[in-house]
């Protein structure tokens, strides 16, 4: 049988192993940082109705330039910012990726800070832009000097930041932001698929006056809209100019389109739900030290927590009780999403029944629920 790499794939993607969050049916899935409250009905509804008027018109192709859905987003982020500050793509991954394709590729460089968000290595990889990395400092943050420093060390092209970080759910402070986007002449993308859920000022509030800042987002989250895929970036208009020179035509279908207007017009009710999210989010944090455990302080909707002798035992002794969590490949430490109460209040007990325990393989399946 014909193998992946009998085939005369590019040589710098040989031996590098694709994306690959498990995708296990159980009854509490807590592994991808999903929003697992549905969608109010009356939201719903109203989004199924703007889906049916635009399914008449799928003769035809979309808009190219998504001009309502670009309003609604602008509407939605405020901070001054038009439709001409805007882009959007199928989830925060495509934009990602059209980012690097402007402005990294073949010699060129994008610089992170794992741990970190892992598709950024991997849109790396598939744009033909060198992965470079640096360390953080002590309790996963980024000093402004700790960013000055790499920067001035690994002169990229492309810096990706995340905040809130995506494991560690730390968030970064505005002034190395500040100092990031002024060590660099390249681009500066921060990436705030958690924003939602954190305290303090958005990097939008840093935007003006500085055209190579690009913040990202994503309606994966907060809005409970990952089955949609639709994420979208805020920056300088020349931007955007220079996304339209590598997206794809018609990018967005107008069902995506009919569908991100609806969910944005009803923002208010969708993000409703982020206040009890970040409850379960705060609990867990306040009972996982009683159980032994260490969380990291979090400000997105989920817990990377320490203090676990054998993550691969641990994950495995959880999904056999149908509780699915993330093993990031941290030593001691698992991640956890904040769902709902009940959701919260099953995975405490379950975590709860193996302390003292010695937990041992049963089952032989680590490995391909972790793949």
């Amino acid at each position: 049988m014909t193998g992946l790499f009998d085939l005369p794939i590019r040589d710098d993607l040989r031996g590098l192993t694709p994306y690959g969050a498990p995708q296990d049916h159980v009854p509490v899935q807590l592994n991808v940082n999903e929003n697992t409250h549905p969608i109010p009905e009356e939201v719903a509804t109203d989004i199924v109705k703007a889906l049916a008027q635009a399914v008449m018109g799928v003769n035809r192709y979309p808009d190219r330039e998504f001009s309502e859905l670009r309003d609604s987003l602008a509407h939605y982020l405020g901070h001054g910012l038009t439709r001409e500050n805007i882009w959007a793509a199928n989830g925060s991954n495509e934009v990602l990726q059209q980012t690097l394709q402007a402005f990294g590729g073949p010699g060129r460089s994008v610089l992170g800070f794992p741990p970190t968000y892992s598709m950024h290595s991997i849109i790396a990889h598939g744009t033909g832009t060198r992965w470079i990395t640096a360390e953080r400092d002590s309790d996963y943050e980024i000093s402004p000097a700790t960013v000055v420093t790499a920067i001035e060390r690994e002169q990229p092209d492309v810096v990706f930041l995340c905040s809130p970080n995506n494991p560690t759910g730390t968030r970064l402070e505005l002034e190395t932001i500040v100092a990031a986007y002024d060590a660099t002449p390249g681009i500066l993308l921060i990436d705030e698929a958690y924003a939602e859920f954190a305290e303090g000022d958005t990097v939008l509030t840093l935007l003006e006056g500085r055209p190579r800042l690009l913040v990202s987002r994503t309606m994966s989250k907060a809005f409970a809209f990952a089955g949609a895929r639709l994420g979208y970036l805020a920056a300088d208009p020349a931007v955007t100019d220079a996304l339209r020179l590598v997206r794809l035509p018609y990018h967005l279908s107008a069902l995506t389109q009919a569908a991100g207007v609806a969910a944005l017009s009803h923002a208010p009710e969708m993000l409703a739900m982020v206040d009890d999210i970040k409850a379960q989010r705060d609990r867990m944090i306040a009972v996982l030290p009683g159980l032994g455990y260490s969380p990291v302080p979090s400000e997105s909707n989920f817990v990377l927590f320490g203090g676990v002798a054998d993550p691969h035992l641990t994950f495995e002794a959880l999904f056999e009780q149908g509780i699915l969590i993330r093993d990031v490949g941290i030593a001691h430490h698992l991640r956890v999403t904040a769902g709902t109460e009940q959701e919260t209040e099953i995975f405490l007990d379950a975590l709860s029944s193996l302390v003292g325990h010695s937990l041992q393989p049963t089952s032989g399946t680590i490995d391909r629920i972790r793949e």
